[in-house]
């Protein structure tokens, strides 16, 4: 029996463990990568330019997120999580973004392929090193 009772603590203070890391993620996780003007026009709202915030941040929904359209207008809080390259993410910076597009139409090609989101040029500079043909998101709407 004590060695019974000394598993099933084990196993609660594994799941409790288990539990707590799981806790601290704000969102999903996906990828990012970025695209450069032209950006119009859009899938969500043809050629009108107030499409777009003031800030520039902006993106396309990739298939993931698109949900046959349903995703234009949406927000997403949106921060780099890691890159291919140490150093890539900027540390601590979360910004806020608007979809405006469909990563399948865009005008201009995205500097990676089949991810997440493809951030405006602004959106991507600010929480990663525009070098980078892509990276690893944290994002929530």
């Amino acid at each position: 029996m004590g060695k019974n009772r000394h598993v099933l603590i084990q196993v609660l203070l594994n799941t409790l463990m288990i539990s707590q890391i799981f806790r601290t993620s704000k969102g999903d996780v996906g990828s990012a990568a970025q695209y450069s003007p032209p950006y119009l026009p859009t899938n969500c709202y043809g050629a009108e330019s107030s499409q777009f915030p003031t800030s520039n941040l902006f993106a396309a929904a990739g298939e993931g997120i698109w949900d046959n359209g349903a995703s234009c207008g949406r927000q997403y809080q949106v921060r780099c999580i890691s890159a291919a390259r140490p150093g890539t993410c900027v540390p601590d910076m979360t910004i806020l973004i608007k979809i405006v597009d469909y990563a399948g139409t865009l005008v201009s090609s995205p500097s990676s392929a089949g991810t997440t989101m493809i951030l405006s040029q602004t959106a991507f500079g600010a929480i990663a090193n525009s070098t980078a043909a892509s990276i690893n998101i944290e994002f929530q709407q």
